[in-house]
């Protein structure tokens, strides 16, 4: 379970990234048509890959725990 929790974290914290650091999904909502949730964004990707990186990182602290 431990190791999927991590697992969990490090994906979503690269996808929360990508979405942040890129304009991947930018072009995607445009493409869609969705172009008036792109200001919306900030509200919801960087909390999201603030919580990713803390899951991540509870995950590493009861793994080393663990051991």
């Amino acid at each position: 379970m431990k190791d999927r929790i991590l697992t969990v974290g490090i994906i979503g914290t690269i996808v929360a990234a990508i979405c942040c650091f890129t304009p991947v999904l930018v072009i995607l909502l445009g493409t869609l048509g969705l172009s008036a949730a792109i200001g919306y964004l900030d509200m919801i990707l960087l909390p999201a890959l603030a919580a990713f990186i803390l899951l991540t990182g509870i995950a590493l602290w009861k793994r080393k725990k663990a051991e």
